[in-house]
């Protein structure tokens, strides 16, 4: 059963994911803004319900980990099966969110494994989660997988057993920004283009190939060079990406998780609300 603590952790998380999903212009991404595409509209609208669907199981997850105590072998395979009943629930309301919940899952057990833990403690907790097999997991090979053994890329569970480096660059990208007068919406895509510029992104190769993910790489190397969101034109060239991006039906979803997983992190440690009962 969860306590205050870990269904607080849960909706920080899923407040991490609804406000990755607000930002805007995000290349190839579903877009909250009114554009008149019937379509991108219904997108990010089931979207931002599925991902509030996701609480029950990351709180489960975070009660899990608490009991557990420990990065064990069974504790991976009790959030794996966790997951796979969280994933039909997520698609009971809309579906989507299969990585971001990979991310955030990992996560929010090793926050809870180590209350009041930074984000470097819970980046090399999630790794020791990681590192282990699941062993109750499906045989068949899922999309991703397959795609990072044709490809060699780290994908989804590479990028978890190397302790998320790219969570990790996408809150020093935030600092960055901060630091230098950006405010909170423009920091926040500036940490998911620095994603976007090195992320082995499986969707991408899936759907684009090796040349679609160096473009994409490149294009939003490009506007960071530009001077990112806060220059007039790093703004332009961002418009320019996303235009390019949704014309050719790209979608950098691995950067999108992978950038809520940061932003989860950096609201690190999470407080209950003493009034809550």
């Amino acid at each position: 059963m969860s306590s205050r603590e870990d269904e607080a952790l849960a909706l920080a998380a899923v407040d991490a994911l609804t406000g990755q999903l607000a930002l805007a212009p995000k290349p190839g991404l579903p877009d909250p803004r009114d554009l008149g595409a019937r379509a991108t509209r219904k997108d990010h609208c089931s979207l931002r319900w599925s991902a509030r669907a996701l609480a029950p199981g990351l709180a489960a997850m975070a009660a899990a980990a608490r009991r557990t105590g420990e990065p064990s072998p069974g504790l991976r395979a009790e959030l794996g099966a966790i997951g796979r009943s969280t994933e039909h629930s997520v698609g009971l309301a809309g579906g989507g969110h299969r990585g971001a919940l990979w991310t955030l899952g990992l996560l929010v057990a090793a926050a809870a494994l180590q209350p009041g833990a930074r984000s470097k403690d819970v980046t090399a907790g999630a790794k020791k989660i990681a590192a282990h097999s699941d062993r109750r997991a499906p045989r068949r090979a899922s999309r991703g997988s397959s795609v990072s053994a044709k490809y060699g890329a780290a994908g989804a569970r590479g990028e978890a057993r190397a302790g998320f480096p790219h969570v990790r660059r996408a809150l020093d990208a935030l600092a960055t920004s901060r630091k230098a007068g950006a405010d909170e919406s423009e920091a926040r895509l500036d940490a998911l283009l620095t994603v976007m510029s090195t992320l082995q992104d499986t969707e991408l190769l899936y759907t684009a190939g090796p040349l679609g993910l160096r473009h994409v790489q490149a294009g939003a190397r490009g506007v960071l060079e530009a001077g990112g969101t806060t220059t007039d034109a790093g703004r332009e060239a961002l418009l320019a990406l996303d235009a390019d991006l949704h014309a050719r039906a790209w979608s950098p979803r691995g950067s999108a998780g992978l950038l809520a997983g940061a932003l989860f992190v950096d609201v690190l440690p999470v407080k209950t609300d003493p009034r809550t009962p």
